[in-house]
């Protein structure tokens, strides 16, 4: 019983701590015409529709994160920096929460283990201990975990790119150095959940149902191996706590592939099955 209940607290709590208070981000974009297709030739769509394939083929790599977000007039930037197995669907993060105005943190780093179907978070805070992991069910909350954690799983990120309904080859460019092919375009929640992995096809669901519109405007940079450099999504969810909609904008770069992974999941007896305070 407990555990259940720490399940469904859990997840409102992590909320409440780190995208409760959003407001509009930056708006979605639309597609370009500088140029009809790829410049290798082919369907942007499949392309895009493909790069989740090629991460899993790839491995492995590091992974930084970006989640955007403004309150007050005041835009703030959740961080993220790990690594991520694409074939065992597990990563670590550590996310660091945005300063607050005198330039100071009042928290420290917290430990995110990305995992099929949860979300394990250390340091969490809101008087769990300092010993103890929160779980998350992904499929319990209502955006799948695309913002919850304050960071978006990078193999998630990906396989919302397999819900793609039309991408358009923006042009070639460089991110940290590699060459890359740019698409931009919009994603279907509902779509990518029925093409998704067993592993994330119910939190993708679970967000298509959540979000204030299934539509996900995208931007993605492909290397000359079709894997992911960068991808950008925007997402829009209701405002539980004002009127209308709130925009996140999140942003997951690649680099270092095929790079060493060591995740271990926590035993039960190290996860807190508490209330979680609201911060």
């Amino acid at each position: 019983m407990a555990q259940r209940q720490q399940r469904r607290t859990g997840g409102v709590g992590v909320v409440a701590g780190l995208v409760a208070v959003v407001c509009a981000g930056t708006a979605g974009c639309s597609g370009s015409g500088a140029a009809a297709e790829d410049g290798r030739g082919g369907d942007p769509v499949a392309t895009v529709r493909q790069a989740a394939d090629r991460l899993a083929r790839t491995g492995s790599s590091k992974a930084r994160t970006s989640m955007e977000m403004a309150t007050g007039g005041t835009r703030v930037t959740i961080r993220g920096e790990g690594v991520y197995d694409y074939r065992r669907r597990v990563g670590e993060l550590q996310v660091l929460l945005p300063q607050d105005p005198a330039g100071t943190s009042e928290h420290r780093p917290i430990t995110e283990l990305l995992a099929p179907g949860a979300l394990f978070m250390k340091n969490r805070g809101a008087g769990v201990p300092d010993d103890k992991w929160v779980r998350v069910e992904t499929a319990a909350l209502s955006d799948g975990n695309l913002v919850t954690g304050g960071a978006t799983d990078p193999y998630a990120a990906a396989e919302l790119l397999r819900g793609a309904l039309s991408a358009t080859y923006v042009g070639r460019g460089e991110v940290a150095g590699t060459v890359v092919r740019h698409y931009r375009g919009t994603a279907d929640l509902t779509v990518a959940a029925r093409d998704a992995s067993a592993e994330n096809r119910a939190a993708l669901g679970a967000a298509a149902k959540g979000f204030a519109t299934a539509r996900v405007p995208f931007d993605v940079y492909l290397d000359e191996q079709g894997r992911i450099r960068k991808v950008r999504h925007r997402f829009s969810f209701v405002n539980g706590q004002r009127e209308g909609t709130v925009a996140v904008t999140s942003t997951t770069s690649l680099h270092d592939f095929g790079v060493a992974v060591d995740v271990t999941l926590p035993d039960r007896d190290d996860i807190y099955a508490g209330k979680i305070a609201a911060d």
